[in-house]
């Protein structure tokens, strides 16, 4: 069972780490800061709507 679990994981993370570095790859870096922008806006107004 844990290894069943311990597989999905692993998958998982070589699945995000081979689009992070295809994300690398063809995006500019403004668009990075865009991209990083965007996500501290949405994770702010969720630590703020989860208290």
């Amino acid at each position: 069972m844990f290894f069943c679990r311990f597989k999905k994981v692993i998958a998982g993370i070589l699945i995000g780490f081979g689009i992070g570095i295809l994300l690398v790859l063809f995006l500019p870096p403004i668009a990075w800061i865009c991209i990083m922008g965007i996500g501290a806006f949405i994770g702010g107004i969720k630590y703020l709507l989860g208290k």
